[in-house]
């Protein structure tokens, strides 16, 4: 992944997409943990991908909120960026180095309880992510994120995981992994 500093250094045929860009994952991140977290903070690297599933793939909430009873549509239609199938369900290999990037940048706390990850905004991280969801661009992905914590705000990242498997068996669970979801 590219930083927006480094796109200078880049020549001008190079293709790019938003998706190589370290803050592009960065800003859902932080918006992530302000507007599905409890406290902005979320327990566990399960929970953080199985609610960013939910956000980037609309078509996958409103199925799963029909599954288990929920009575809340997606905000959006669109694909916001891919994830793959991973031990755990949903995933995206660039968690570990964006989850850095937030640290290395005072926007984010990562404790260790037990085998739990937990991952909590800064007042600089709340002042950021505060910053974009009132950018008119993030509109549609904090309503988005506002919905998915109605619905499963509260589920465990396990909890999620086994909904998903049950729900998305073709789609999630017979995937190879490392194999992207559609």
């Amino acid at each position: 992944m590219k930083s927006v500093h480094e796109l200078a250094k880049l020549p001008a045929g190079v293709s790019l997409l938003a998706d190589d860009i370290i803050e592009f994952h960065a800003a859902r991140l932080l918006l992530l943990l302000g507007w599905c977290g409890i406290g902005d903070r979320i327990d566990g690297l399960t929970k953080l991908a199985k609610l960013d599933f939910f956000v980037r793939y609309p078509q996958f909430f409103d199925k799963a909120c029909a599954a288990s009873g929920e009575k809340i549509q997606s905000a959006s239609t669109s694909v916001e960026s891919s994830m793959v199938r991973h031990h755990y369900g949903p995933w995206d290999h660039r968690y570990y180095e964006v989850l850095a990037y937030l640290r290395s940048r005072g926007l984010i706390q990562i404790t260790k309880e037990g085998n739990t990850y937990k991952f909590k905004l800064t007042l600089v991280g709340k002042q950021q992510m505060n910053q974009l969801a009132s950018d008119p661009a993030y509109e549609q992905l904090c309503e988005q994120m506002r919905r998915v914590k109605v619905a499963f705000g509260k589920k465990a990242g396990s909890t999620l995981k086994k909904l998903i498997y049950e729900v998305f068996n073709q789609e999630v669970a017979l995937k190879s992994l490392g194999e992207v979801i559609e």
